[in-house]
């Protein structure tokens, strides 16, 4: 029954997502028939569902509903505001139910008043308004930190789905936090600060262990591709063995050394195609994190009284799996960010010419062996004199520090943490969290976060992603004769290094590459090693806004690395182990750290012995 339950609610939950963003799409197009009846068949096939599993109160609701959608479809009824604000209520609510069931509790029926409002509307009479949203709730990632240790149970009666609604959709989606909200309904076993007796893990940790879903859909073609390379490696094998028997029986022949010479080149390519192959397993469009988003958008939008349109492209993308539930936090931000900051009400864009309705884009594509995703606002743009006196008011920078930015680098500063340009806070924005969240999230995946903004036009943020986290590919640098490796997405190109080029700017080693001024840092430093000599070459490397060079002893080139972690130890600056070909150890290391502790490199340090 729990496998038919999750099934169930996986299925179920892609339909009712589908059902969110058709749903947007009809309040544009109230008259499409098509679209009218694609929602009702997905809700139709929820309450199905929900019914072979005996879940009365979703069954309910879901009946309510469907009469309402066919009602609509054999236009008997005309779709105003009224009656898409009940359906959206009504879809917000089985959502809930979802989670309440995903966490193992039971959902509570809808309260009496939706099911009213929803009977109201179904006869065409007219419908009181929702209740109004009970005060604010903290932002994301400060109800953490802001819910109390021992709270108290809410009163009985009928449950406020209104307060859980808002509750839950303030914070993470995978978060354990959401543990300390405590859904109506739920049992007092599920008190999110026990511990299980057998486990001796608090219930927050079971949730968030079962929020994750462990299971992803791949396509028969390429579990077939698999399969056929596997049977492939089984002959390569053979093959091998059969030419170790040959040497063991004494015959070492030239011909015997190009027969291992040919498996060992086939063995190399089949294992390569075998690696591709199980990691596209891994890979699922990216249009399945996205369609979450343009309900989100629009309810936001309207709470906000502006009129947000939030467009979809690259949907087919595909990404890492695993990738992809945890790019969901950091791309919620940046919508929310959108269209709270980014878009302004319809009055300022009346005002400056522009239309009412205003247009973010979030887009997907594959560039190489990377994913970029964009979000791209038509609102106010970003003034990067507001962003260097805010930081300033703030404390997070000095005047003189302020100073030195220039217009790409003071928009990075909204990444600061407890960043914020409102003066006012509100259960969306105004706690300087969220832009620090989405860069930390972005680093964790092994990408880079990039803004444009231009003053009246808009602003863009661009993340690049390595296709999946599985395989790394880094630069293999030495100090010494002690290899390191740094990530390859970091790199721009290698340069020889002259101790006579490297110049001191402002007490710092510089250097000029094609006009540009660039620090140089030597990787002894960064490490805290002693110099061995002088650094012959120089890599051109991106860390977050800024570019430096790396001064390194030599380099060895271009490896895929599958990045072991260090266990019982975790020294800052290093992400991992990987081993070489001749298998020797080598360091991954993590440069913003190194780069954060160490200190300024006078031009000294490079001079010719």
């Amino acid at each position: 029954m729990d496998e038919m339950l999750q099934d169930f609610l996986t299925e179920a939950s892609e339909l009712l997502s589908d059902v969110d963003n058709k749903l947007v799409e009809l309040e544009k197009r109230p008259g499409d028939a098509k679209l009218l009846n694609d929602i009702f068949r997905g809700f139709h096939t929820i309450k199905g569902g929900a019914g072979f599993l005996n879940l009365t109160s979703m069954v309910d609701l879901c009946h309510l509903t469907e009469n309402l959608f066919d009602k609509l479809r054999r236009n008997e009824l005309a779709l105003n505001a009224s009656i898409m604000d009940a359906i959206l209520e009504a879809t917000g609510v089985v959502r809930l139910m979802f989670d309440e069931l995903q966490r193992g509790g039971q959902p509570p029926a809808a309260s009496a008043a939706l099911l009213a409002r929803l009977r109201a509307v179904t006869s065409g009479e007219a419908a009181s308004e929702p209740a109004p949203a009970p005060a604010a709730k903290p932002a994301p990632s400060d109800a953490v930190a802001a819910a109390p240790a021992n709270e108290a149970p809410p009163p009985s009666g009928e449950p406020d789905w209104n307060a859980f609604y808002n509750a839950v959709t303030q914070l993470p989606p995978q978060a354990p936090a959401r543990g300390d909200v405590r859904p109506y309904g739920r049992r007092a076993s599920d008190d999110p600060t026990a511990e299980d007796p057998q486990t001796g893990r608090r219930t927050t940790d079971r949730v968030a262990v079962a929020q994750r879903e462990t299971t992803i859909r791949i396509d028969t073609s390429r579990l077939d591709q698999v399969l056929t390379l596997s049977g492939e490696l089984g002959l390569a094998k053979n093959r091998l063995t059969c030419l170790r028997q040959d040497i063991v029986s004494g015959r070492s022949d030239p011909e015997v050394m190009r027969d291992i010479d040919e498996a060992v080149n086939q063995l190399d390519l089949v294992v390569g195609d075998l690696q591709r192959a199980v990691m596209k397993t891994r890979m699922q469009p990216i249009g399945r994190l996205f369609q979450k988003y343009p309900r989100m958008a629009r309810d936001l939008a309207r709470s906000l009284g502006k009129e947000v349109e939030l467009i979809l492209e690259g949907e087919d993308t595909e990404l890492d799996r695993a990738m992809i539930d945890d790019l969901a936090d950091p791309l919620i931000h940046l919508v929310r960010n959108a269209v709270d900051h980014g878009v302004e009400p319809a009055a300022d864009r009346a005002a400056s010419g522009k239309p009412a309705r205003s247009t973010v884009r979030l887009t997907a594509c594959q560039e190489g062996d990377h994913v970029a995703i964009e979000i791209r606002d038509d609102g106010r743009g970003m003034n990067p004199e507001v962003l260097r006196r805010k930081a300033v008011e703030k404390g997070l920078i000095d005047a003189d520090a302020a100073n030195r930015l220039d217009a790409n680098q003071s928009l990075h500063l909204v990444f600061l943490p407890g960043f914020s340009t409102k003066d006012q806070v509100s259960s969306i924005s105004g706690r300087g969290v969220g832009m620090d969240v989405v860069k930390t999230g972005i680093e964790k995946l092994n990408g880079r976060i990039e803004i444009q903004s231009e003053m009246g036009v808009g602003t863009l943020f661009r993340i690049s992603l390595p296709l999946t986290l599985a395989i790394l590919p880094v630069l293999v640098v030495k100090h010494g004769a002690q290899p390191f490796a740094v990530p390859l997405g970091m790199v721009h190109e290698i340069i020889t290094l002259d101790p006579k080029s490297i110049q001191r700017v402002g007490g710092r080693a510089t250097i000029v590459v094609r006009d540009q001024v660039l620090a140089v840092r030597s990787l002894s430093a960064l490490l805290g090693w002693a110099s061995e000599g002088t650094p012959q070459y120089g890599v051109l490397m991106q860390c977050a806004s800024s570019a430096f060079v790396l001064a390194v002893d030599d380099y060895v080139g271009r490896e895929d690395v599958v990045i072991k972690p260090l266990t019982d130890i975790k020294p800052e600056g290093v992400a991992g182990a990987t081993l070489s070909g001749d298998g020797s150890v080598i360091l991954v290391l993590d440069i913003e750290p190194l780069l954060k502790n160490a200190g300024e490199e006078a031009p000294e340090a490079f001079a010719a012995a």
